[in-house]
């Protein structure tokens, strides 16, 4: 019981001591302090952070870890040449949070200079500051288009079929559409024959397009400002494409409606 009186007297002692010397600093503004008493003393103050997990874990919360110096002109040459020496105050903070357990795979320590201290830092030669970055949302692989067919249910059509390998799929009357210095625009992949009566006609040069979407692995229909309207007709019930949207997802078996064309669609089906 009187070793452990004479520890606490001891223990309360020190924290005066160090109250009282920290008390001096702050008034005089001492810079007493080394270049290498400082590098280590911001090491102490990120080793506090450390905090107790599960099953014995210890844990460093943060990832950044921005460090200020108070250095006038004249002491900062000095100053970045100790924080730059080998080991540096990042290797010297990871080796030190692992010792007392920590996992460190990706610690950002960002050292700058300053002339005069900031009221608010704790010390009156340094300040750290702690930061977390945000997780970078998580990414789902790209899917690979699958197979597409459009066959022609209504229209005169180059070919009764088309089995385009890449995407965009412009779809439109006439192979080419140019604008009216005959400077090409736009290059169709179902291409409805220029000059037929009939169905044709309600067919836009630039109709619509079809576009794969990596993220979800559907084909869309897009409206690109055609005159007679673009449109899904499915089970019976046509569903309107505006254009300008984010267009519509097509399922294998639908049908294309281009003003009165209409292509019929497979998805990942053998011809």
């Amino acid at each position: 019981m009187t070793i452990n009186i004479v520890d606490k007297a001891r223990a309360l002692e020190s924290r005066i001591a160090k109250a009282f010397s920290q008390a001096a600093e702050n008034a005089i503004g001492s810079t007493s302090r080394q270049p290498l008493e400082i590098l280590h003393a911001i090491i102490d103050v990120v080793e506090r952070e450390v905090q107790s997990g599960g099953r014995g874990q210890r844990l460093f919360p943060f990832d950044t870890v921005t460090v200020a110096v108070l250095a006038p002109a004249r002491e900062r040459a000095h100053c970045e040449a100790v924080f730059a020496a080998t080991p540096s105050l990042h290797d010297r903070l990871a080796d030190r949070l692992r010792s007392r357990g920590c996992e460190i795979t990706d610690l950002r320590v960002d050292v700058q200079y300053a002339s005069r201290a900031a009221r608010n830092w704790a010390h009156p030669q340094f300040h750290v500051t702690f930061d977390r970055r945000a997780s970078p949302p998580a990414t789902t692989p790209d899917v690979a288009p699958t197979r597409i067919e459009l066959a022609v249910v209504r229209g005169v059509t180059e070919r009764p079929t088309y089995s385009p390998t890449s995407t965009p799929i412009d779809l439109g009357r006439g192979g080419e559409v140019r604008d009216h210095r005959s400077r090409l625009l736009r290059t169709n992949h179902v291409v409805f024959t220029e000059g037929v009566t009939g169905e044709n006609e309600t067919v836009s040069r630039r109709h619509a397009h079809v576009a794969f979407e990596a993220a979800s692995g559907d084909y869309r229909l897009h409206d690109d400002g055609s005159a007679h309207g673009t449109g899904i007709v499915r089970a019976g019930r046509t569903i309107p494409v505006p254009p300008g949207a984010r267009g519509v997802r097509l399922r294998s078996g639908d049908e294309i409606v281009l003003g009165e064309a209409r292509l019929r669609i497979r998805i990942g089906e053998t011809a």
